[in-house]
Formats: structure tokens, C-alpha cells, sequence
């Protein structure tokens, strides 16, 4: 007889005995187990149905060495088995041995198959090993039978046995798999019920070797392993697909939060099923099945199609990010598969990646490009806050270290710290495609931000014009330096963007001033003017409405800014004196030069004491006020010469210009200037700043 073809029907924990073991040994065995534990005596009752309804008892009609001489091996032990099962009912063991053992301690006698729909029942009732026994009975009988060449006149009846043989494996494969699925699903789930499969599969793969069935063929239905253990772990792998289906998951349409939420379902339900893993249903498998890294496995690529289906599906800028967040660093968290009470068991080192390389840069770039719309979305509502609660209000802007201060350039970092940092917790190249997309945001921002501004100050005489415009230059520079100091990023073409918003914002600025100013600069040198109707600080004060909020810009721009309004100022002036005038007498001229230095000095001053430090400007009206007022006509020419000194850049347009001005006949100013065109040739520039350079002479003057 092959021993390796043997079963062992004992407790569904036991062990096959050694087959080297001596029969007082065995008999000490049974002994033992016959004062087991009332668990295993209610397991014995187990066996005890199925043998009653399994065993019909024959009296022998040849003999056991006729018997045995006849049959094959695998029929010998199925029968032996049978016999084992009827050993246990009349010796009422707790537990019943192994097949070989009880097979030399019992007669040999002969049963009879039960019938395919007796063994279905056993099947239904999960009496799995009373049904294995009566299959391989059946099976042996009909190899032998095929052997004996039986069916050489029906083949029909043959292939009729053998698939009765092949359904019934086929239906014990099926309980197999409903067992497993119901390890986790079922809290009641009995261990025996676990341990007896084990048994089973053990069983099985004893009674079916790997054999070579190319000696029957058509016959491959008979004889072959059931491969039970592999339908066990496949049994595993739709339980798991099922656990991880079977996670709440409610309708996008109801929950904002709904993926969310069902992550979180997600990985507490499978934690929890891990931990029973762990804890309970380890133990009811031998250490070979390695049931935590199959069943972590299996949960593993569940996870991994599932959460490949959800990425597929048109997700939004949260819900993208949601995803990216659990795998990146929920799923290997403490929250889940990290969590200690799994250790050790529990191990994620050789998992493969939960989504593949292409899946993973899809989803990213799924994010990426849904965070360009949600990003200009963000920087849209900070314009629009800018306009309707600051603008529309006319709030003025705060002030913070005497400098005008927004929150503009603190709102633009915040947000896009908050995405870079939130891209960084998922992979460094996500941080860096974040980074690269925010910059790229905020240099179509600011364009907008800046047409916007303009368009509102145009349309409106504010007094928080200025304030703002300053501000938000002086948050424009501190957007810059934030930037560069937060993230290292390059801010070249940033800084060429803010350099042309400046310019432009000064322009406004200068065209905003030009228009406050124009209409008191063209009352120059009129009877009013020179009458004192209108006051010589009236400009002054106008100017001053601009300049003050100038002291608030940070520095160079704010200095810079005001040393242009300064020169803006000059340079009007002098424009405004040099045109056509009609001829005064000497007290006129004398009233004109005395209003006009006067007037400068107060502009200068005003301008000096806000920080401008542009005191090149001061000699320029000077000049022509002491040109002008000059009752000596030989003293007329040091004046000029003095002007021309100071101002190199002045041309001879200028100087006609204000001898005109002084009424000097036209030989008179044209011998005066080439008096001192030599002195204004041999000059080595004054301080090399331009003013006249940039001052239009009217054309009637140039024929002088």
C-alpha cells in the first residue's frame, strides 16, 4: 500500500502521525485524545453524522488479501478512510486518527459510496471531509472500473461517473471559496470551520499527487489534483475585491466629501479586517499558507484596481488631491497598514506600488492641470475683494513700519504656500510642477491686477488713489523678496513684469498730477497771478495732495518717484513761463520775478521736507526770475551765464526764450547768447542732469 496516498481524518488541528510510529504509540494517541477537551468532543459529533449517514456496511464476499490484490491503490484508500470514520463511531474517539493508524487497528471491511445527491447534502451542510471521503471512493471505484475496462461497451457511463466526480470536487471547491469569503464577513464564523478546510486541502492534495493522465486519455477528469490551495488564495482575492467594493461610498451628487469619506470607510473596515487577520484567523492555518502576506496582498491589488477605476473618473481639484493625499501618505500611515497593533505580522516592504508609474503621473498631471483654473480662480477673488471692499469703499490702506502696506502680496503668497506645501507632502516633483504653475499664474495676474487698477482710477477722482498706488508697489516688491527668500524660486521674469507695472503706475501717477496741476500752472505770469487772486501756496498744496504719500513708498522707488514729481514740477513751471507773453513794464517784471522765486521756494520746500533731495532743481527758476527782474541789462548776462553753467543741457531756444521774456530786442538776446555760448560750451556739465533738455519751446520763440 502507498502510505503517501493515505488520509488523515483526525481533528481538523492535528497533525498526520509519523508513519514510523509504533502501534502502542497510536494506541497511547487515541487515548489521548479521547480526554480532549469538550470543544473537540463536540468536533467528534462532526464526524459521527457524517458516518452514519455516509457508511453502508457489507458483509465481505472475497477476502481482504482477494480484495486488495483487485483493487488499486487510491480505491484501497479510499476505503480505508471510510473505514476510519467507522472505526471512530464504534470506539466514539473525540477525535479521529490518522488513516493509517486506524486502518491497522480496525477489520478491513467494505463500504458503499453514498450517492451524488447524499454527498451534495453533506456538501450543502458543510461536512466537507464526509463529502471528500465518499468523492474519492467514488473516483477510485470508477478508475477501477475503467481499468478493468468495465465501460469498454458503454464510454457513456463512463464520462457520466467521471463528471458526477468532477461536479461534486467542483462543488466542494465552491463551499472552499464560500468559506473564505466568509472568514471576514461573517463574525460567527466558526474556527473549526477554517481548521477542517486546512484539513481538507491537506487531504486532497495527499490523495492527488500530481499524476500523468496522458496514459487514459478523455479520461482527465478522474485522478487529478483540485488544486484547492490555489483556489484558496484565489478565494482570498475576490474576498478581498468584495471587502474593498463593500466600502460606503456615497452618490458625488449628495456629499461634496464623498470621496473622503469612503476612502476613510475604506481603510478603517480593512484595517479592522487585518487585525482579525491577525489576531484570530492566523491561527487556523499552518505557517505555510502565510495567511497575513496573502491576505495583505490581496487587500494590496484590490486596492490598487479599485483605486485605478477611481482616477479614471472625472474628478475635481479637491477630490484629485484627496486621492493623491491617501496614497501618498494614508495608505503606509499608522492609519491604516503602519498601524502597530498590525506589526509584525502585517508587512508592506515588498508590496508593489499601489498605482502604476503611468497611473501615478496621470493623476498628478490630472491635479496639475486642475489647479491652473482653481489657482486663477483664487487670484481672481483677491482682485475682486480689492475692488469691492477697498476701492468701492475708498478704505484706506493700512500702514505698517511708515510704509503703505496691503495684504495683496501676503494674500498671493499664502496661496500659493499652501499648494506648493500640499504638493510637497505628495512627491517633490509635484511641488515643483505646483510652483512652476502658480509662477506662471501670478505673471498673468499681475497684468490684470494692474489693468484693472488703472481702469478704476481713471474713472475715478479717489483720494485713496495714491495711498494704494503705493502700496501695492511696495507689496509688489515684497511679493518678490518673499518669494525668492520662500521657495528659492527665479523671479527674473517676475521682476520684468512688476518693473513695467511700476513705470506704468508712475506714468498714471505723473498723468494723474499733470491733471491736478495743469489748471494752476497756466495761471502763471496771468493778472491774476501777478495781482496775488490766486495764492502762491495753491500749488503747492496741489502738488503736495500727490507727493505727501510718496515718503510712505519703500525705498529706492518712493525717493525716486519724488525727485521726478520735483523735476515734473520745474520743468512745467518753466514751460509755463517761457511761452509768449505780452510785454511788462519794469514794476510788472519786477512783481513777476518776485512771485516766481517765491512761488519756487515754496514748491522746493514743500517737496524737500517730504524727502526729495533734488536741490539741482532750485537755481533753475531762480535764475530765470533774477533774468527777468534784472533792472541792469549788463548784469542780465552773469545771469544767463550762471544759468547756462548750471544747466548745460539748455539750449538757445531756452535762453531767446526768457530774454524775451525780460523784453530784451532781438540783437540784444542774440549777442547776450553768444556772449556766453562759450562758457556754456567749456562747462563740464554741472551735476549731468537733464531739465530742458526735456522742455518744449514754442515755435514763435525759435525765430528770435
Amino acid at each position: 500500500m502507498n502510505r503517501n496516498m493515505e488520509l488523515d481524518i483526525r481533528s481538523v488541528t492535528s497533525e498526520p502521525a509519523s508513519p514510523m510510529s509504533s502501534p502502542g504509540e497510536e494506541k497511547m494517541e487515541i487515548a489521548s485524545e479521547l480526554s480532549t477537551s469538550d470543544s473537540q468532543r463536540r468536533d467528534s459529533g462532526f464526524f459521527e453524522r457524517g458516518i452514519k449517514t455516509m457508511l453502508s456496511i457489507q458483509k465481505s464476499r472475497l477476502s481482504l488479501k482477494k480484495e486488495r490484490g483487485k483493487e488499486g491503490t487510491g480505491t484501497w484508500n479510499a476505503k480505508r478512510l471510510l473505514r476510519t470514520l467507522r472505526s471512530c463511531e464504534e470506539n466514539k474517539p473525540t477525535v479521529c486518527d490518522s488513516v493509517e493508524k486506524v486502518g491497522e487497528i480496525c477489520e478491513p471491511i467494505e463500504a458503499k459510496p453514498l450517492s451524488v445527491m447524499e454527498i451534495n447534502e453533506l456538501i450543502q451542510k458543510r461536512q466537507l471531509l464526509e463529502a471528500f471521503a465518499s468523492i474519492k471512493l467514488m473516483e477510485d471505484e470508477t478508475i477501477s472500473e475503467r481499468d478493468s475496462e468495465k465501460y469498454s461497451d458503454n464510454p457513456q457511463e463512463f464520462v457520466r461517473k467521471s463528471k458526477d466526480v468532477d461536479l461534486l470536487y467542483n462543488s466542494i471547491t465552491n463551499a472552499i471559496q464560500s468559506i473564505v469569503e466568509a472568514t471576514l464577513e461573517d463574525p460567527t464564523l466558526q474556527h473549526t470551520m477554517l481548521t477542517s478546510m486546512v484539513t481538507l486541502i491537506a487531504h486532497e492534495e495527499a490523495a492527488h499527487p500530481k499524476t500523468d493522465n496522458t496514459a487514459h486519455p478523455g479520461s482527465d477528469l478522474l485522478g487529478r489534483p483540485r488544486k484547492w490551495r490555489e483556489q484558496w488564495r484565489e478565494a482570498v482575492k475576490e474576498s478581498a475585491r468584495k471587502r474593498v467594493l463593500k466600502a460606503p461610498m456615497a452618490p458625488r451628487e449628495e456629499a461634496t466629501s464623498w470621496l473622503d469619506l469612503h476612502l476613510h470607510f475604506l481603510q478603517e473596515h480593512l484595517r479592522e479586517d487585518l487585525l482579525k487577520v491577525k489576531s484570530s484567523v492566523k491561527e487556523c492555518y499552518p505557517e505555510e499558507y502565510q495567511v497575513c502576506d496573502t491576505y495583505v496582498e490581496a487587500f494590496h491589488n484590490a486596492i490598487a484596481s479599485h483605486l485605478q477605476e477611481l482616477s479614471q473618473g472625472p474628478l475635481d481639484f479637491h477630490e484629485l488631491y484627496t486621492l493623491l493625499d491617501w496614497v501618498a501618505n494614508t495608505y503606509h500611515s499608522e492609519h491604516f497598514l503602519g498601524d502597530p497593533q498590525l506589526k509584525p505580522e502585517v508587512k508592506t516592504e515588498n508590496l508593489s506600488l499601489l498605482l502604476t508609474p503611468a497611473d501615478w503621473d496621470k493623476l498628478k498631471n490630472d491635479y496639475i492641470a486642475s489647479a491652473k483654473g482653481k489657482i486663477e480662480s483664487y487670484f481672481g477673488n483677491i482682485l475682486r475683494l480689492e475692488v469691492t471692499e477697498k476701492w468701492k469703499k475708498e478704505v484706506h490702506s493700512e500702514e505698517k513700519e511708515n510704509l503703505y502696506h496691503t495684504s495683496l502680496s501676503f494674500d498671493i503668497q499664502t496661496i500659493i504656500g499652501q499648494h506648493v506645501k500640499l504638493s510637497g507632502a505628495i512627491s517633490r516633483s509635484l511641488e515643483t510642477k505646483m510652483l512652476e504653475l502658480c509662477m506662471a499664474e501670478l505673471l498673468e495676474f499681475i497684468p490684470r491686477f494692474e489693468q484693472e487698477f488703472m481702469e478704476w482710477s481713471t474713472a475715478q477722482d479717489s483720494p485713496i488713489f495714491v495711498p494704494y498706488l503705493v502700496a501695492y508697489i511696495n507689496s509688489f516688491h515684497d511679493l518678490v523678496s518673499g518669494l525668492e527668500t520662500a521657495f528659492k524660486v527665479n523671479t527674473e521674469e517676475l521682476q520684468k513684469i512688476l518693473a513695467a507695472l511700476t513705470r506704468n503706475f508712475t506714468n498714471h501717477f505723473l498723468t494723474k498730477l499733470r491733471t491736478k496741476t495743469q489748471p494752476l500752472l497756466k495761471k502763471i505770469l496771468t493778472k491774476n497771478w501777478i495781482l496775488e487772486t490766486e495764492r502762491p501756496v495753491s500749488l503747492a498744496l496741489a502738488v503736495s495732495q500727490f507727493s505727501e504719500h510718496l515718503q510712505h513708498m519703500r525705498e529706492p522707488l518712493g525717493q525716486e518717484l519724488l525727485q521726478e514729481v520735483h523735476k515734473y514740477m520745474v520743468k512745467e513751471y518753466i514751460t509755463q513761463v517761457i511761452k509768449p507773453r505780452w510785454k511788462m513794464n519794469r514794476e510788472t517784471r519786477q512783481e513777476v520775478s518776485r512771485k516766481m522765486s517765491l512761488e519756487a521756494k515754496i514748491i522746493h520746500n514743500t517737496l524737500m521736507d517730504q524727502g526729495s533731495d533734488a536741490n539741482w532743481l532750485l537755481p533753475s527758476i531762480e535764475h530765470i526770475a533774477n533774468i527777468i527782474g534784472e533792472k541792469t541789462k549788463d548784469k542780465i548776462k552773469a545771469h544767463v551765464k550762471e544759468l547756462c553753467q548750471d544747466y548745460p543741457d539748455i539750449r538757445k531756444e531756452h535762453v531767446l526764450a526768457i530774454l524775451a521774456l525780460r523784453g530784451l530786442g532781438r540783437a540784444r538776446r542774440a549777442a547776450i547768447f553768444r556772449q556766453v555760448r562759450h562758457a556754456q560750451e567749456s562747462s563740464d556739465g554741472g551735476q549731468g542732469c537733464t531739465l530742458f533738455a526735456e522742455i518744449d519751446v514754442p515755435v514763435i520763440i525759435s525765430c528770435f
